[in-house]
């Protein structure tokens, strides 16, 4: 029995093996076929990205915009803002109270000094001034009665200098009526233009309402601050140019007619005053202004659009055009290139790549450089160093290029250039 069941045993690890051995070669086979089935699709995708690639369109010459580079003459000047102020400037009103009778002008008229402009009822005021003048002609002839009666030794001294006191009091209270009369009666204390009133005749005023504003404006001035630091480039005489967004593109010549005698603690500025010819009185006193004072004498000055610089944290750069042929070619030495360390040098050795197909002679391509910028003016950046008179220099498109692009030029259509420009108008 025991012969039997061992027999019985061996045949079933006999079984067991055998199917161990035949699920591990089914195994192996599925794996087989899922590494090809990968492998397939691989290539097939490595495939069709290179045919995508190869398929790309090749970049070709991008259009830009060019200015030449040329010397300008510059003023140096010191740039402010500041506001218009009258020279003389006051609003007329009345000393005393009263109802108007009349109004002698019409709002914005040009008046002289001592013109009349508002007549206030004053029929009382006349009245008691007779009074008093009449009174006073009285005592006058009791004075002359009595020094004559003085002489005759009718009268003492003191009934003389009685009168003559009595007259000087009547005269006294004349004067102050007259004074008073004269009050109702308000002039121009000087030549100008009047603003607008809401004064009208019948109106009753209180001491110091408000008639008309008065305003000499030709000339006018202009108040500006400029920095401490630049008081010593400021003297009387110098020449003041303003401008004004009232009246776009024109400028209004002046000169600096004072300087303030002291510094604001505050803001360290100093206060300087200018006047301005305005013989068509289109400047008026509280418009905004901007200054530009000229000091020293001209520079002449390399110049581009800023709008050609790009502004880097290591340097400032432009794009310059010049034929293929003239192009060094790649690998060789370039000056005005930005300095690289040696892992980048190494890493261009290694990533180093066959040269691109030859461009026709005469293809303009674009070739960056460093330069250092200086003054700027309106529009306007001097260039110190980095560029030559008469180089074409890149204004616009130049995020589109880098060293050695084919460039087209197109300049219809040109980036702002002014040394004084001025906001567009809506």
């Amino acid at each position: 029995m025991n012969e039997a069941m061992n027999e019985e045993t061996g045949r079933e690890e006999h079984m067991t093996k055998g199917t161990k051995k035949s699920m591990t070669k089914r195994m192996l086979i599925m794996i087989g076929c899922v590494l090809v089935l990968v492998a397939i699709l691989a290539l097939g995708f490595f495939l069709h990205i290179r045919t995508l690639i190869a398929s790309a369109p090749k970049p070709g010459a991008q259009t830009v915009s060019t200015v030449k580079a040329q010397t300008l003459e510059w003023q140096p000047q010191l740039a402010s803002v500041g506001t218009l102020v009258a020279v003389r400037g006051v609003d007329v009103t009345t000393e005393i109270a009263g109802l108007v009778r009349s109004l002698n002008f019409k709002s914005g008229q040009e008046v002289k000094v001592g013109e009349l402009l508002v007549q206030l009822n004053a029929d009382s005021d006349v009245a008691q001034l007779a009074s008093l003048q009449a009174a006073a002609e009285l005592s006058a002839t009791t004075l002359k009665r009595d020094q004559a009666q003085l002489a005759g030794q009718a009268v003492s001294q003191a009934v003389v200098d009685n009168d003559l006191a009595d007259l000087k009091s009547k005269r006294a209270l004349v004067a102050q009526q007259q004074a008073l009369v004269a009050k109702k009666t308000i002039r121009a204390p000087f030549s100008g233009r009047l603003g607008i009133t809401t004064v009208n005749p019948g109106q009753y005023l209180n001491p110091g309402d408000k008639i008309v504003t008065l305003q000499t404006i030709d000339p006018i001035y202009i108040d500006f601050s400029l920095p401490q630091k630049q008081l010593a480039g400021l003297s009387v005489g110098q020449v003041v140019n303003v401008a004004t967004d009232g009246f776009v593109g024109e400028l209004f010549p002046g000169k600096i007619n004072a300087i303030n005698s002291k510094v604001d603690p505050t803001t360290r500025n100093v206060l300087v005053e200018a006047t301005i010819a305005n013989p068509q009185r289109r400047l008026l006193p509280g418009m905004f202004a901007r200054a530009n004072v000229d000091v020293g004498e001209k520079k002449q000055y390399l110049t581009l659009p800023q709008t050609a610089i790009t502004y880097n944290p290591y340097g400032s750069t432009v794009f310059i055009l010049k034929p293929v042929e003239q192009v060094p070619a790649a690998g060789a030495p370039n000056a005005n290139a930005a300095p690289k360390g040696e892992k980048e040098a190494k890493d261009e050795k290694k990533e180093a790549k066959p040269a691109a197909p030859a461009l026709p002679p005469g293809t303009l391509v674009a070739q960056q450089v460093f330069v250092t910028t200086g003054e700027t003016r309106g529009d306007q950046v001097s260039i110190l160093k980095g560029i030559a008179e008469g180089q074409d220099v890149v204004t616009s498109g130049q995020l589109k290029l880098k060293n050695g692009t084919p460039v087209v030029v197109d300049n219809t259509v040109q980036p702002a250039n002014s040394p004084n420009p001025t906001p567009q108008e809506k």
